[in-house]
Parts: C-alpha cells; sequence; structure tokens
C-alpha cells in the first residue's frame, strides 16, 4: 500500500460537519499537512495554464464570464498566440499544462485534438483540459491524441443549489459526462465551490463525502467570489477558513488526489493561497495566459489582476512556496491515489 493510502483517514458525515464548523482547527491542519507530505512530500506541483478563450455558452449566476454579461470584453486566442504561451510554459519548467476556456464550441474537437498533437510533438507536458462539457466524441478524440487529464467541475452535489447556480446545465447529464471522462483513462477532476450562495455545512458536508465517492485524481475548492456583473452580485464572498477546512478534509479522505491551491483564495486574503499549502493543497497554476488578455479572464474580481508581468509573477509563487519550507516542483505531478 503507498504512503497516500495508508493515510487515508475514513470520516463520517458528523465528522465531516464538526471539523468544518472549526470543532478542531489545529488537529485536522496538522493531519492533512501529514498526509499531504506522506503523499508528495514537500513538492508543490507548478502547472501553467493558458486561458485561450472567455467566451461561454452558459449562464452560470456566479461567474463573470457567463453569456449574459455584456460588459466583459471577450477574446479567443489563436493557434499561434496559444502555443506560444505554451513554449513559455515550458520553458519555464513546469510539468503540466492546463488548456482552460469558457465553455466555447467555436473551437471544435479537430482544432484542440490538432493542438494537442502539435504540443505533445514539441514538448514532454503532461496536458489537462478544461473545456467544459464537451461531447463524449470529442473526450474519446482529445484522450487519443494525447490529453491526459480532464477537469469537469460539479461547484455543487445539491440538485436544489445546482439548478440555482447553473441554470442551463443539467445536473445528471453533468454527472453521468464526469463518469464517462473517467472510463475513457483521463486522470480525473472536479470540485466544488465552497459557500456558494444557498450553500449550508450540510450541503458542503455532502459535497465533500460526494466527491470521496467519486475516486478523483484532481479535486478543486475554492471560495465563492461575488462578481458585481451576475445575479450574485448582492451576495456576500466566502470565507477563505472555511475554504481551507474542506481541503483539509478532502486530503484526508483522498490522501492521494492532487488539490490545487486556488487563486480565488488570494483574491479574497492575500496569502490565503500559499497557506492552504499547509492545510492539504499541493498545486498551484500560475497563468499564462498573454499579458494583452490576462485580465480579461474575469470569472471573479481578483483573478488575474495582478500588473505583474509573468517572471515576476512566478517569482512571487515560488518565494511564497519556499517560505513554507516546501518546494516547487516542474514535476508532471500525477495522482497518488490508485
Amino acid at each position: 500500500m503507498s504512503p497516500a493510502l495508508a493515510a487515508q483517514m475514513p470520516l463520517n458525515r458528523q465528522q465531516v460537519l464538526e471539523l468544518l464548523g472549526g470543532s478542531d482547527d489545529d488537529w485536522l491542519f496538522s493531519r492533512a499537512r501529514l498526509a499531504t507530505e506522506l503523499a508528495f512530500g514537500d513538492q508543490v506541483f507548478m502547472r501553467g495554464i493558458v486561458e485561450f478563450s472567455n467566451h461561454c455558452r452558459n449562464d452560470c449566476h456566479y461567474c463573470g464570464l457567463r453569456s449574459g454579461n455584456r460588459e466583459v470584453g471577450r477574446y479567443r486566442l489563436n493557434d499561434s498566440q496559444i502555443l506560444d504561451a505554451v513554449a513559455q510554459v515550458a520553458s519555464f519548467g513546469m510539468g503540466t499544462l492546463v488548456l482552460q476556456s469558457g465553455d466555447d464550441n467555436k473551437f471544435r474537437g479537430d482544432d484542440i485534438s490538432q493542438l494537442i498533437h502539435q504540443i505533445k510533438a514539441r514538448y514532454k507536458l503532461a496536458i489537462t483540459l478544461s473545456l467544459g462539457d464537451r461531447s463524449l466524441k470529442e473526450l474519446k478524440a482529445w484522450r487519443l491524441a494525447g490529453a491526459d487529464r480532464y477537469l469537469l467541475k460539479m461547484e455543487t452535489f445539491n440538485r436544489r443549489l445546482f439548478a440555482e447556480s447553473r441554470p442551463r446545465a443539467n445536473f445528471d447529464e453533468r454527472l453521468d459526462k464526469l463518469k464517462a471522462i473517467q472510463a475513457l483513462g483521463y486522470q480525473t477532476g472536479s470540485g466544488i465551490i465552497t459557500d456558494l450562495p444557498g450553500m449550508t455545512d450540510d450541503i458542503l458536508a455532502q459535497d465533500i463525502i460526494e466527491l470521496t465517492r467519486l475516486k478523483l485524481d484532481m479535486i478543486a475548492c475554492g471560495p465563492f467570489v461575488a462578481h458585481p456583473q451576475t445575479p450574485m452580485a448582492s451576495c456576500n464572498s466566502g470565507s477563505v477558513l472555511k475554504s481551507h477546512r474542506v481541503s483539509a478534509i478532502l486530503r484526508l479522505m483522498n490522501p492521494g488526489a492532487n488539490i490545487p491551491a486556488t487563486s480565488s483564495l488570494e483574491a479574497l486574503e492575500p496569502g490565503g493561497r500559499a497557506l492552504a499549502l499547509l492545510r492539504g493543497c499541493n498545486v498551484v497554476m500560475p497563468s499564462f495566459t498573454p499579458q494583452n488578455v490576462f485580465s480579461k479572464y474575469d470569472i471573479y474580481p481578483g483573478k488575474n489582476a495582478t500588473k505583474a508581468f509573468l517572471r515576476q509573477r512566478l517569482e512571487v509563487v515560488r518565494n511564497q512556496i519556499r517560505q513554507h519550507g516546501l518546494e516547487p516542483s516542474s514535476a508532471r505531478g500525477d495522482s497518488r491515489s490508485h
């Protein structure tokens, strides 16, 4: 048995609820850190993310890229611009490339397949795709082309809250698609938004349990950040501490999974992302989106908001990691879940 799996700690619903409520943060965070060290040592995997389109056909009520937002400046990168950004991902020593976009069908399945082929021919990068709810035919083709991982977030497993947050999505179809992605052999990821408007600790506890049941390779959790150009503009943003508790609980229940420290933590509380690396997270994903459109990937306020250039941003992130006694890693950083 791997050290990661040996560290697994089954928690029942009542235990999860008590930990979410702050019953013993010192114990929770120390155990999560130990479980992370057993699985990954002192490594923090660096993933370079290229956000190549902010067009989206969905109208999710929490997201600044929703189709109903007429104030966001839309962009799409062409193949040359995408490949230039990928070259930077490789040259700055990232082990994984994350290709991300809104749910944008303007990029056809064959377009993405060709990009994957070109990237794999040039670089020794693992490729994670985060392109929304695409057809099974496309997902198969991208896997055959060489894509390694796919991220499809649920945001919540509560049907009522899902319907209120994602009015154009079908809960059962999305969950079935997530399972189909696993069956295709991708390292598969999903995730939730903590403190999504209407969320209770009961709902959040069930979300954690449902994520764990899926036996995922990647699990994302980050706090809700209110965006002024969405129907949820007047709602309170989430708690960084609550999000840290969730990542720590998820680490105990899923010791070999990759859990990113999200930029939403930093948007709400400077230092919140780095602190998450001591509380169950083991991945950071700096953006390599070109500077001229960098700030337009405006999922929430504070996302890609810095004016610093790429080299400066990376140096800040690496220094934050090292200040916590950890080491930024250029490894592929595959899951230790299985």
